[in-house]
C-alpha cells in the first residue's frame, strides 16, 4: 500500500470519527434541554398564596379537611383538564353526605367552592335557570377531559361536559351541572369557601 492510499485511508477514518462525535453530541444537548425543560416546569399553584395547602399533592384520597366544625374525609379526586387549564373536584365523606369541594387557581387566584349534590334536580343547561326562588344566568360552560383517583362512583378518565353558573344579585351562590361520558346532567347547588374557613390535613403519602 502506497503512502497517499495510507494518508486518504487516515483522512476518511478522521471524518466518519468527526460524525459520530457530532451526532453524539447534538444527542448529549438535546437530553439536556429536555432535563432542564422538566426541571423548570412549574406547580401552578406554587406562586400562589396560600395554595399550596390545597394543591394535588396535599388534597388526594385520605385526606381530611375540617370545615364548620365537621371532619370530612376526601373519597375520592376528579382532576379535570380543559386545554392548559386545570381543575379539581374532591368528593368527601361526613356532615349531610354528597358534598365536595372544588379547587382552582384563575388568573393568580385561588378559588374554593363547596357544593351540595342534588339529584332530586332535574335540569337542563340553558342560559337562566330558577332554582327554589333564586334565579341563576351561565358564567361558563364546555368540554374537558378528567381522570379520577379513589372512590368517585366515575370511570377512571373520560370526557365530561360542565355548564356553571352563578345567582344574580346578592348572594353569591353557584350552581353546576356536569354530564360525564355523555350521561344525563347532574345538578350542584354551591357557594365560595375562603381557605382560612378550612383546616386540611395532607394525605398520606403513596
Amino acid at each position: 500500500m502506497d503512502t497517499g492510499t495510507i494518508w486518504w485511508l487516515v483522512a476518511l477514518l478522521a471524518a466518519a470519527a468527526a460524525v459520530i462525535f457530532l451526532v453524539l453530541g447534538m444527542r448529549a444537548r438535546r437530553a439536556g434541554d429536555g432535563g432542564t425543560e422538566h426541571r423548570s416546569r412549574k406547580d401552578p399553584f406554587a406562586d400562589v398564596t396560600g395554595a399550596r395547602n390545597f394543591g394535588p399533592d396535599v388534597l388526594a384520597p385520605g385526606a381530611i379537611i375540617t370545615y364548620g366544625g365537621v371532619d370530612y374525609v376526601v373519597r375520592g379526586s376528579v382532576t379535570v383538564t380543559e386545554g392548559y387549564y386545570t381543575w379539581y373536584e374532591h368528593m368527601l365523606e361526613g356532615g349531610r353526605g354528597s358534598e365536595w369541594l372544588s379547587v382552582e387557581v384563575d388568573e393568580g387566584q385561588l378559588k374554593l367552592a363547596w357544593w351540595i349534590s342534588r339529584p332530586d334536580l332535574h335540569l337542563e343547561p340553558v342560559q337562566q335557570l330558577r332554582v327554589e326562588g333564586t334565579d341563576y344566568h351561565l358564567v361558563e360552560r364546555g368540554r374537558a377531559e378528567f381522570h379520577t383517583e379513589g372512590e368517585t362512583g366515575l370511570p377512571p378518565q373520560g370526557e365530561v361536559r360542565y355548564h356553571d353558573m352563578a345567582a344574580i344579585g346578592r348572594g353569591g351562590g353557584l350552581l353546576g351541572l356536569e354530564s360525564f361520558g355523555g350521561g344525563k346532567w347532574e345538578a350542584s347547588l354551591g357557594y365560595t369557601v375562603l381557605p382560612g374557613e378550612l383546616s386540611v390535613y395532607p394525605a398520606p403519602k403513596p
